[in-house]
């Protein structure tokens, strides 16, 4: 028995392209749970300031991110703000999958109290 190799090349292009398709939406859906929303540490030792960030989660905590959304100074003087963050932004990245750290959650709801 003779196999025609076009024949063969096609069943096996075809092959690779639909498990390669499902293999990719399997991927894309991994990715959008891989988003958080945390801080990143910036500021010199013992004198903290952190960006409110999106980032993938496999990055370091002060490594690449996707976008800025606000900071938080906790060495902020009275008078000063201590605290700016984006809800919109924030209600934007939720929507789409990102997760937010524990004190990420705790400085929106702060954020919207006194809103």
């Amino acid at each position: 028995m003779r196999i025609n190799p076009k024949s063969l090349v096609k069943k096996l292009f075809f092959a690779l392209f639909f498990a390669y398709n499902a293999r990719f939406s399997d991927f894309l859906n991994w990715i959008k749970t891989m988003v958080v929303i945390r801080l990143s540490r910036g500021g010199s030792k013992n004198r903290p300031y952190y960006n409110v960030v999106v980032a993938d989660s496999r990055c370091r905590r002060d490594g690449r991110f996707i976008e800025r959304l606000g900071f938080h100074n906790p060495g902020a003087k009275e008078g000063v703000e201590s605290t700016r963050i984006d809800m919109a932004r924030i209600e934007h990245w939720v929507k789409n999958g990102a997760k937010l750290s524990d004190t990420v959650t705790r400085l929106v709801k702060q954020g919207k109290a006194a809103a």
